[in-house]
């Protein structure tokens, strides 16, 4: 469930709550974004969390309410700019990591965000002839995203379209489950499939937009070769349990991901 309610007080708020029958894994998932809610400081462009409920198998949050829009899809210049601005201002803003997480972004990058090795591992042959024909170099390429990936920044390490809203010129940032410690370009460099996907600029302008001084080119094609061989291989699996639009949605992401990917390696 996820509504915004009004209380008989007039009061607004916003509750999302789920049952480990509909799903086993997110009442975890829940858990983890209620403490990181907790202890984020006041300066977060991030709902504040209220209350949570956790009894007979539910786990509920209760969140401020945020009377706010998603960017505009396709996106605008204007949305993209927003959004830009806050996230690389929320970045400076948690460097070092104000907050102790239990994860970093090189661990995600090392254990989950792996998916060409986890498919040369298992002889994946439905992926398209471009990924086959290169699957040992992305692996290889892929290996080297976790040191890449390392930083003191706290991370959102999920920002997209679905997880923000716009109040008037402010932008906050959704759904905090997956913070984790790390580069503090990783979050805006990840966002760029998802952009293109909805009606954006390829990834390659997007990257126009932000301050990358200082990135070397090997530690961003190894992020972006982790994420795109992340949605490529996951959209191959079935649905999570109650997520049945899931791997599409990750399908079409690394669609662009991996065009992206073949531009700037340059290999046939």
């Amino acid at each position: 469930m996820a509504a915004r309610l009004r209380l008989a007080d007039g009061r607004r708020v916003f509750i999302k709550a789920v049952s480990e029958l509909a799903n086993p894994d997110t009442p975890d998932i829940h858990r983890r974004e209620a403490r990181i809610l907790a202890a984020l400081p006041a300066s977060t462009p991030a709902a504040r969390l209220l209350w949570t409920y956790d009894e007979g198998g539910w786990v509920a949050l209760c969140l401020e309410d945020i009377d706010g829009r998603h960017p505009s899809e396709p996106w605008t210049d204007h949305d993209l700019d927003l959004v830009v601005s806050a996230v690389t201002r929320m970045a400076q803003d948690l460097t070092p990591s104000p907050i102790e997480v239990d994860q970093t972004a090189a661990e995600g990058f090392e254990r989950d965000i792996n998916g060409w090795q986890t498919a040369l591992r298992r002889g994946e042959d439905r992926l398209d002839p471009w990924c086959l024909r290169n699957l040992e170099r992305l692996a290889g390429l892929e290996s080297r995203a976790p040191s890449a990936a390392a930083g003191e920044t706290l991370l959102h390490f999920d920002v997209r379209a679905d997880n923000l809203l716009i109040v008037g010129e402010r932008v906050y940032l959704l759904d905090w489950p997956w913070a984790r410690t790390g580069a503090a370009w990783i979050d805006l460099v990840a966002m760029a499939p998802s952009v293109a996907m909805q009606g954006g600029p390829a990834p390659a302008r997007f990257m126009d937009r932000l301050a990358l001084r200082g990135v070397s080119r090997e530690a961003l094609d190894a992020v972006i070769c982790s994420i795109a061989g992340y949605f490529a291989v996951r959209a191959l699996e079935p649905p999570p349990q109650g997520i049945p639009t899931v791997r599409a949605f990750q399908a079409a992401q690394g669609g662009v991901a991996i065009g992206w990917l073949r531009e700037r390696t340059g290999w046939d």
